[in-house]
């Protein structure tokens, strides 16, 4: 069996359409964008054209919007820091339980130094209370940031509502669309949607490039100073070749948005209705009826993921696990955590990610290995008595985490 690759939300192969994009900028059009002379004429037009292309996708009114970065930690962090600095009287900041750890890092850092951070929880689907987040706005919010999908499950929150509810606050708004982009058709220029995160290497695109979008009249506070690149508000000289080849991406993207939501979809569902019928006690998590079309996360229950990856890794698969090994404990991921998964079934949660490079035959052939690994790891767990979980599993296996 070929090598099958279902990691998708943690980084994409690069399009062979835009590698041809961008292999010029290394070798015949390698002149400095922000220089007067004809070496940069060619490079310049071309990062302008890169901008209109993720302008187009993204549905951004104009591409003086689209501020270029290194990824989408950066898009981040500077999302979130120029809020506060461009409103030092406010000293709160809104986001959720289950944000990327790129918001939550910041936020963790922030609340350090004194500022309050409202952490919005989910329910067992994962959704969001629109109630709850209500209560939390106030003038003393600097902004909220609230992910457009949660990269482990695929579910999809409501943020063009809850950017409509933030602006009727006078509160900025900032999405972490990394895991998005490309797979949900947007219209930003309709929304109250203030700033955007974007990471090339979600989308097909080289790694080492992202995008903030910026709406026109945001207060705003550059996080990187220096030169005058990016209108003077992301510092640095331009990574041309990558912001050339993330541009082609967009563009592919928007040609393959439908593909995505139909024939990726179709793997996905395939895959989830074989499992679950073939797997006892496996379940999916998140919301089913709101979600990304590629993502899908499956507990398995009285097992460990760690142990299920490292078997579909011997048999040439790649997918990725809910949980992580923390100074010796294995700990379910902070999203099923704050989702209430059992511990039983939140140690032994995969998620797998398609890509339109991904195929039916590969789903079957995950499917015919699957109910093995699955069965060989419950014979072996403490929580797995003969054909069936113990009476009392919690007897079996105190969890490490609160």
């Amino acid at each position: 069996m070929s090598d099958i690759y279902l990691d998708n939300n943690a980084t994409t192969k690069v399009d062979p359409l835009v590698v041809d994009a961008m292999m010029p900028f290394f070798t015949e059009q390698f002149g400095n964008p922000s220089s007067i002379h004809k070496f940069a004429d060619g490079v310049a037009k071309a990062l302008k054209k890169a901008r209109q292309q993720v302008q187009e996708l993204i549905g951004a009114e104009h591409d003086s919007e689209i501020i270029f970065t290194s990824c989408g930690t950066e898009s981040d962090s500077t999302a979130i820091l120029s809020a506060i600095k461009a409103q030092p009287n406010k000293k709160e900041i809104i986001t959720t339980t289950v944000e990327h750890p790129a918001i939550l890092s910041v936020c963790e850092y922030l609340e350090k130094e004194g500022y309050t951070i409202h952490r919005l929880p989910v329910d067992k689907c994962g959704r969001l209370s629109l109630d709850a987040y209500k209560k939390m706005l106030s003038d003393q919010v600097a902004i909220v940031s609230v992910m457009w999908a949660n990269n482990e499950t695929g579910t999809i929150f409501p943020v063009v509502e809850m950017a409509e509810m933030a602006h009727a606050a006078g509160v900025m708004f900032h999405t972490d669309a990394v895991q998005a982009v490309g797979k949900i058709p947007m219209m930003l220029q309709d929304t109250k949607i203030d700033m955007l995160s974007i990471s090339g290497h979600k989308l097909h695109a080289p790694k080492g490039i992202g995008v903030l979008y910026l709406r026109r009249g945001t207060r705003f506070r550059p996080l990187l100073r220096g030169g005058h690149q990016e209108r003077g508000r992301r510092a640095g000289t331009e990574n041309s070749a990558s912001i050339v080849g993330l541009g082609k991406a967009c563009e592919l993207a928007l040609e393959y948005m439908e593909y995505e939501n139909i024939q990726v979809k179709a793997m996905r569902d395939r895959l989830e209705r074989g499992i679950v019928e073939q797997i006892p006690h496996s379940f999916i998590t998140g919301d089913l009826n709101n979600r990304l079309p590629n993502t899908t996360d499956i507990a398995f229950e009285y097992i460990e993921g760690e142990a299920i990856l490292m078997l579909l890794n011997k048999a040439g698969i790649a997918a990725s696990s809910g949980s992580a090994c923390t100074s010796g404990s294995l700990e379910p991921s902070h999203v099923m955590r704050a989702m209430d998964i059992p511990y039983t079934a939140a140690h032994g949660t995969i998620r797998f990610s398609f890509s339109r490079y991904n195929t039916m035959h590969e789903v079957d052939e995950v499917l015919k290995v699957m109910p093995g690994i699955v069965a060989t790891l419950r014979k072996l767990s403490p929580y797995w008595d003969g054909n069936g979980p113990v009476a009392n599993p919690e007897q079996a296996f105190q969890p490490t985490y609160a």
